[in-house]
């Protein structure tokens, strides 16, 4: 029996599986680590491991806890490469052609997760692609009722080129394309998308049940045992499962497309699109450069002032009021949407739009980069005067008549009505001869205001706007109600 004992042990030890220095997922080869930052790497190990992690010169060691966690920081490092990360413990894990430029972190709902195939001339796009410093991780999808340690499957960073940039986010694949050209760094994209999602299931629980809107919500947030339906099921969903796995990674910033989904509460978007970015800053203790998507003109349910309000137009204004926070910056794309397809495919515009906000805010180039927007609004009897910022070299009508399209004016009645306006002295002047003494303006006020047509010297659309403050369509609609 003590033979036939110790044989078994033998045997056991022999098959059992043997512990190994694994690193989180979002970790690869090809991959690009932020430049002139310093650079967390983590994972796991057996309990106690002793772990040396290397890149380009620089050694860090480590012990892993009595869970098996480890983690370290690297010095920042300028940009360069290709290098090799190497991670040794009772075993040794190395990723090769790893590069240090730029990162940025994409995420949102369709529209960023659409890929460049289905982008506009993407033949010749993916056909003329190729370019060893683009690089995109694409996170798999996963929606989790827990905060996760780790993304859901092995995720990989793709070089981007013919065989590859098909699957690459349309929108970041522009924006790193211009960044990688002005710069002359890598650029690395790590691609945390899921269309059809709303902005709640992007926010961690302890951001979003601290808001008096939500609170109640807690009370009903499912246990950890309850089967996922879908990812809008409950808030925190995807923050959970999609960017709390991401969360120390090292970015320069992060993109947002987002807001279709919420526009039907586009009111309490006001609130929970600011408390997101709060939220994934506070998480990365930093507070990083956060650049995001106005909604484009689409015919949702033919909302405008006339037809009781517009959803969409409100979402654009909550995206406007976003901009209060620090370093933040919007694209503005009203002029560049398709009335019929949620999905416009000049994702090159989009792209490049928010490659004008990173460019001038982020690293200090000097160019306009703003869509005009409204600066003051004086009523003077019958007619309403409007000037602007970011016009740059002046404002310019697209019309061959002067005409400016998508301006209303109101009474003291709220009733709108469809006004004539032009350019005059740098100021846009507007009047309706049914408006004898207007009190309120809109300009691109409705779901589909597609035949706008005000641009300044650059070439960026004039930002919608409204100047009353009267109750929103939207007001009282809120997540879970």
């Amino acid at each position: 029996m003590r033979t036939l004992h110790m044989g078994f042990l033998f045997l056991m030890a022999a098959t059992a599986p043997q512990a190994q220095v694994k690193p989180a997922g979002v970790f690869g080869n090809h991959m690009v680590l932020q430049r002139q930052k310093p650079i967390p790497v983590w994972g796991t190990a057996s309990p106690g491991e002793k772990i040396t992690v290397s890149l380009a010169g620089q050694t860090v060691k480590v012990k892993a806890s009595k869970t098996g966690d480890w983690s370290v920081t690297l010095p920042a490092m300028k940009e360069g490469g290709p290098h090799l990360l190497s991670l040794t413990g009772k075993d040794t894990v190395t990723f090769s052609d790893v590069l240090i430029g730029e990162v940025w972190l994409c995420s949102g709902q369709s529209n960023m997760e659409w890929p460049l195939k289905n982008a506009d001339s993407a033949k010749r796009e993916i056909e003329s692609s190729a370019n060893d410093q683009i690089r995109h991780i694409k996170i798999p999808r996963m929606a989790s009722l827990q905060p996760r340690k780790e993304i859901s499957q092995p995720a990989e960073w793709k070089v981007c080129g013919p065989a590859t940039a098909a699957d690459f986010t349309a929108v970041g694949y522009f924006f790193a394309r211009e960044l990688q050209k002005r710069l002359g760094v890598a650029v690395g994209l790590v691609n945390s998308s899921w269309g059809g999602t709303h902005v709640e299931t992007w926010t961690s629980a302890e951001a979003i049940f601290s808001q008096p809107p939500f609170e109640a919500l807690k009370e009903k947030y499912p246990t950890v045992d309850t089967p996922i339906k879908a990812p809008n099921a409950y808030a925190t969903l995807l923050y959970n499962g999609m960017i709390h796995p991401l969360v120390g990674f090292a970015i320069r910033g992060a993109l947002w497309y987002q807001g279709e989904s919420n526009a039907g509460r586009a009111e309490q978007y006001n609130m929970s699109f600011p408390l997101m970015i709060q939220d994934w800053r506070s998480r990365w203790k930093e507070d990083f450069p956060f650049y995001f998507v106005q909604l484009t003109h689409y015919q949702a349910s033919n909302g405008d002032s006339q037809n009781g309000g517009s959803t969409w137009a409100e979402l654009r204004e909550a995206q406007t009021n976003t901009l209060k926070l620090p370093h933040t910056g919007m694209a503005v794309i009203i002029d560049i949407g398709n009335s019929k397809d949620i999905h416009p495919r000049n994702k090159q515009d989009v792209g490049m739009r928010l490659a004008l906000q990173a460019l001038a805010k982020t690293y200090g180039k000097e160019f306009p980069h703003e869509a005009p927007m409204v600066d003051a609004v004086e009523f003077q009897d019958s007619r309403v005067h409007i000037s602007w910022k970011h016009a740059y070299g002046g404002l310019t009508v697209k019309n061959r008549y002067g005409h400016v399209n998508g301006f209303e004016v109101a009474g003291d009645d709220r009733r709108f009505y469809y006004a004539r306006a032009w350019m005059e002295h740098g100021k846009v002047v507007v009047t309706c001869d049914k408006v004898a003494k207007p009190v309120a303006v809109r300009y691109g006020w409705s779901d589909d205001p597609a035949d706008l047509n005000l641009f300044n010297s650059a070439g960026l659309p004039a930002n919608p706007f409204r100047s009353d403050d009267w109750p929103r369509k939207t007001q009282g609609a809120g997540f879970g109600k």
